[in-house]
């Protein structure tokens, strides 16, 4: 890893984004609450390094509230979501036979729902919050770390180690906590990174279709919707900044990804599963 010079970028990167994000507002106090439409729609100056949006709202302190709520969101997402996953796919794998084939197939038909579909209908049922995002992107999420873990713990349940486990009359789920998921944590961990710039992204899409955050909280697609609808009229500043946010946060989750898919030398798609 400290040989990957665009892990080590995509690290640095990262890092960065959460500084500002999540340090940021502590340092650039601003109004994200009360609307101004006295100083609605500013160009880029000297009090607004990037300008005000049609609302008066800094836009460099709402990146930083925005970017905020979309990293939260995107962590937990892939916490629950790896969570599910790795359990499932680990039992799966151990038990095998008709129950594999069960669990596999159940996992083949929820794939064959349409991801955004569904969410899209759960976002407009319900109101939109950090927490409900989370579950439902979380909730849909894991069915392809299913499938890669299964896989994984195909290869290892016929190891010395688990077959030996079995022999000295250790339960499954000993099995499962003790060998098998502590042996497939790095595919675990390059998973739980893909997941969450898949997560963010999601959040982002569903806030720029209209279904994420609502006032006076906002994330980054919500504030790209806002932005995209007056860039015809020059108002660039509403849309460059937060797109190249979205655009960075993913590609540094990204390299940093590929450098531990490197780095261990496992896969990462479960394409090749059955």
């Amino acid at each position: 890893m400290t040989r990957h010079r665009l892990a080590l970028t995509g690290g640095l990167v990262l890092v960065l984004i959460a500084g500002f994000c999540f340090l940021g507002p502590l340092i650039h106090h601003t109004d994200q609450t009360d609307v101004d439409l006295v100083n609605a729609a500013l160009p880029p100056g000297a009090g607004h390094l990037l300008g005000t949006d049609t609302n008066g709202f800094d836009v460099l302190g709402r990146l930083m509230t925005g970017g905020r709520l979309s990293l939260e969101i995107g962590l937990l997402a892939a916490l629950i979501s790896t969570l599910i996953g790795t359990v499932y796919g680990a039992v799966a794998g151990l038990a095998g036979g008709v129950v594999d084939g069960f669990l596999m197939r159940l996992v083949d038909v929820m794939l064959s729902i349409p991801f955004l579909f569904v969410v899209l209908i759960l976002s407009a049922r319900f109101a939109a919050s950090a927490v409900s995002l989370s579950l439902v992107i979380g909730g849909f999420s894991w069915l392809l770390s299913a499938r890669l873990i299964r896989g994984e713990v195909l290869a290892l349940r016929v190891r010395e180690f688990v077959l030996a486990a079995k022999v000295m009359g250790a339960s499954r789920r000993r099995i499962i906590l003790t060998h098998l998921i502590p042996h497939a944590l790095g595919v675990i961990i390059i998973n739980a990174t893909f997941q969450v710039a898949d997560a963010i992204i999601v959040v982002s899409a569903l806030g720029f279709l209209g279904f994420g955050m609502t006032y006076p909280t906002v994330d980054w697609g919500s504030q790209l919707a806002d932005g995209a609808s007056y860039l015809s009229t020059g108002y660039w500043w509403l849309v460059y900044p937060v797109g190249a946010c979205i655009v960075l946060t993913v590609l540094a989750l990204n390299l940093l990804a590929d450098a531990l898919r490197d780095a261990i030398g496992r896969p990462t798609s479960p394409s090749s599963q059955n």
